[in-house]
Formats: structure tokens, sequence, C-alpha cells
């Protein structure tokens, strides 16, 4: 039994025509949070994501395709329609449920709807309260407008890789990408934020509108201080590997078992480190004493610091740490993660059942006291729900079956 909706958008209705990570991502938010979103696939072959594998969650077979766990992390809490849009019943099709829509996402290139007359200037003459949020690589106008965007590329674009990896000089060096898709969720987030502003605009206006996210802008938003640092006084910081290019000490630290890192990000905090380590005379230490020198000393304090943390165990130091107010904390990988004391008293991991078997995600982040997220289905198998949906918009079984006879369904 499908439980109830209880976020605070389970009064809208969601038509999701995204795939991969950014656009399912919006659509997972939104559905997170209550909304009814109907995932429209391609008939038999389904969302892109549903192929990036290894692992599987449940592995392809002679009779029947696998599903990655790829497409799993971004699908929850959504239906699966398969239609075919490319054919006329099928475009006619998704205007019929586009009728009494509140929202509609979408992450083709650039014009691709509009070819099928499923763009925002077409649709808004059927719903003009329609919210329809367009997420691609590059935006819907500019030069690259017409370029596909993956993640990987736009980390590199978008400057993220400029500064994540080791400096020149050091073992190792050279620009790197983050480990995660972070262009694809920054987007994704964005989209989610630019809808729920739209919505918001909707109940003064009466009127939907078209909202343009790229994975491109969505990565150069995030750079921040970066960002800052250059466009602001001409400075570019570069790749400074996992150490702070404005702060120190700050950074990985050896202990005698294992990795802690170890954050101190103004001169209160380091007083406290350098006291807890033994160390006070750091204080007064002209080098170390404030932390516009301590960022120039970087290399001479992060010996000193390395020195004493590797006479400890990790367990040791983060209690040590943590216990005199110093930021600090171990390198967890999934499984630590998975066990973490406070991971687990925050239920940050939820179990949705399936017919393929228990689908494990990350709970979501939003955490809301009176209509909180909930978890009623897990990502659906390609058309799981195209009969369902067809009854609720009124086609008669013969009708239905028509459809499924031409492979518009």
């Amino acid at each position: 039994m499908i439980a109830t909706a209880t976020g605070p958008l389970s009064n809208l209705k969601v038509i999701d025509m995204t795939r991969v990570i950014a656009g399912p991502l919006c659509g997972q938010i939104l559905g997170d949070l209550g909304a009814d979103v109907i995932k429209i696939e391609r008939p038999g072959e389904g969302d892109d994501s549903r192929r990036v594998a290894p692992p599987w969650f449940r592995e392809p077979t002679v009779d029947a395709a696998g599903e990655s766990t790829y497409y799993h992390s971004v699908n929850r809490n959504k239906r699966s329609l398969s239609v075919d849009f490319a054919s006329e019943q099928g475009q006619a099709l998704i205007r019929k449920l586009v009728v009494d829509a509140d929202i509609l996402i979408e992450n083709y290139r650039t014009g691709t709807l509009a070819r099928y007359q499923l763009g925002y200037e077409e649709l808004k003459v059927i719903n003009p309260r329609l919210v329809y949020c367009s997420v691609t690589g590059f935006g819907q106008s500019g030069p690259y407008s017409g370029r596909s965007g993956y993640d990987f590329l736009v980390q590199g674009m978008g400057g993220l890789m400029a500064v994540t990896g080791y400096p020149d000089g050091e073992p190792g060096a050279g620009p790197l990408r983050i480990g995660v898709p972070v262009a694809d969720t920054f987007a994704g987030m964005n989209a989610a934020i630019g809808i729920l502003a739209a919505l918001e605009s909707r109940h003064a206006t009466g009127l939907g509108q078209h909202i343009d996210i790229s994975l491109f802008e969505s990565a150069a938003a995030s750079l921040l201080n970066t960002a800052s640092a250059w466009l602001n006084a001409g400075v570019n910081l570069g790749r400074t590997g996992n150490d702070h290019p404005s702060a120190a000490p700050y950074g990985v630290f050896e202990a005698s078992d294992g990795y802690i890192i170890i954050a101190t990000f103004n001169d209160r905090e380091f007083d406290r480190l350098a006291k807890v380590l033994g160390h006070p005379e750091w204080l007064e230490d002209p080098r170390f004493s404030q932390n516009c020198e301590r960022v120039n000393n970087r290399a001479a304090l992060k010996a000193a610091v390395a020195a004493v943390v590797k006479q400890k165990t990790r367990t040791e130091w983060v209690k040590i740490l943590n216990d005199a107010t110093v930021s600090a904390g171990a390198i967890n990988e999934m499984s630590d993660l998975e066990h973490d004391e406070h991971a687990v008293m925050r239920e940050m991991f939820v179990t949705i059942g399936s017919v393929h078997g228990d689908v494990r995600s990350v709970a979501s982040p939003y955490r809301l006291s009176q209509t909180p997220p909930n978890y009623r289905r897990p990502p659906p198998c390609v058309g799981e729900h195209t009969d369902e949906i067809l009854d609720e918009m009124g086609y008669s079984h013969t009708e239905r079956d028509a459809l499924r006879a031409a492979g518009v369904v």
C-alpha cells in the first residue's frame, strides 16, 4: 500500500520529462516533498541512467533489461508513464496530461521539445498556470546553447576543476574532477528552487513561467570565494589540494591509524588547537599568531601539527579535538558513513520495498516539522504506472490497448 504524501507539495502534479541526474534529482526533490511526479520515459528503454552500470541493482538477463544503482539514486517517489512523444498520438497524450499539471521539467537539448509542439510557448497556451523548467548544459541562449553538457565537461568549463587537485610541483599535480556529479546536483537543486519561486509568483499572478537552468551557470555560481577572489581582487586561488586557500591549519592529517580532518577557520579556533595539542607557544610565534601569517607559513605549521597528530589514533583525536571545541572529524568510507552514530540517529538512510527487493537510499535533507517528506514509492520500472495514469486521464481500455498496439505507450 502506498503511503499518503505528507510533504508540503502534496497538492501538485509534476510531469518529469528528464533523464540521467540533474533533472531527475529535481523531480525526486519535488516528489519527496509530496508532489505527484509522473516520469515520462521512452517505451522499452526508459531513462538512460538505467544502464549506467556496473554496479547493478538488478542485473540484465536474456529476458529483461537491468537497472543500475545510478538510476536508483534520483528516481524514488515517481510513477513511470512510457510514451513515444515523437509520434503525434504521444504528443497529444502529453498535451492532455499538461492540462491540469502544475509543473513540467525537461532536460532535452535546447529546442528539442519545441519541435514536437511540447515547448513552453506551445504548452502555456494549453495551461497558462504551468511552471515549465528546462535544465540544459548551457542554457536556452548563447553560443553554447546547442551543445550537450555532461557533469564532467561542465566541472572543467565552469571553473571547478581549476581549484580541485594538487598544485603544480606536488606529486599528482593537475586538475581533478570532484568525485560526485556536483554540477548535476547543483543544477537539480537550483531547478527545484526556481520552481518553488515560480509557484510563489503564480500565487500572486495566476500565471506560470519558463525557468532556464544550466549546469554551466550552476557550476560557476558554486565557486563562491574562488570567483570573488578573482573578480574583486584579481587573485587566482588555484589548486590547493586538501588545504584551504585562505585558512590554516585546515586539511588532512595522518593519525597513527589513518587520516582525520582538522579545520580551524579563525584565530579563536587556532588558540584552542594550539593548547590542546600541547603547544601554546605557537600563539606567540609571529609565523602563526594570526590567520594571514599561518596561511603564509602553511608548510611549517602543517609539519608541526602533523608531528603531534601522528602520536594518537583517529578515534582519540576526534574526541580530544571536539571536546576542546576544535572542528575535526574522520574521513568516512560509505561503510563508515552508513553506521555513523549521528547518521543513524538522524535516520539518514531509508529503505523502500519494491517488487525486485528493497531499495536503499540517502534520505531527503529537508526536515520540516509540520509537513515532512516521506518515502512512498521506489524508483519505478519503465512504464510501470502507464495503465494507472491513463485510467486517471480518462482513457478507456479500448483506447489504451490501441495506443499500446501502435507503440505509443
